[in-house]
């Protein structure tokens, strides 16, 4: 048992990890706000998907008219998703890469180009900044993924 823990132990010694720690909590709180901003915006637009959700608003048919969608909630909706397909893949390939051994100015790097690109989209995705802004903040992030992945199984499996 004492052995487990030493290793656990060097994990967190580990300066790659503790600096991918750091990037991956960074990315899924943003990820964890799109949830309170499309509640925010399904409350002050008054969208929303669920009969239970409009009980406060009336009853009846009066509530009905509150079941709907609305183009500024799905936008939020969408960034939101977006960060579901893009975050998640990095969570698991960063953490491989950051036990690949790779240089901590390197991994440091990687790790901030990803979280500021994913920040950059949800800016671009909820303001909405005109394109390419949107395009290229998910090209940067996906190619770092990439990168990254490229990396391990460059260093893991010796291609």
């Amino acid at each position: 048992r004492s052995g487990e823990m030493a290793k656990l132990t060097q994990l967190i010694d580990n300066e790659v990890f503790r600096a991918y720690a750091t990037y991956a909590t960074v990315v899924l709180v943003k990820m964890m706000l799109m949830s309170v901003i499309t509640a925010y915006f399904r409350i002050t637009r008054k969208a929303f998907v669920n009969p239970e959700d409009t009980a406060s608003l009336g009853k009846g048919e009066s509530a009905k008219k509150y079941l709907r969608t609305d183009a500024d909630v799905e936008r939020v909706r969408r960034g939101h998703l977006n960060d579901l397909e893009n975050i998640v893949p990095f969570l698991g390939i960063g953490l491989l890469y950051a036990l690949s051994g790779p240089e901590l100015s390197t991994a440091l790097l990687l790790f901030r180009i990803f979280a500021a690109a994913r920040i950059s989209h949800t800016f671009a995705y909820l303001i909405p900044l005109p394109q390419p802004s949107r395009g290229l903040s998910w090209a940067v992030g996906y190619g770092v993924t990439i990168l990254m992945a490229y990396r391990v199984l460059k260093t893991a499996l010796y291609l």
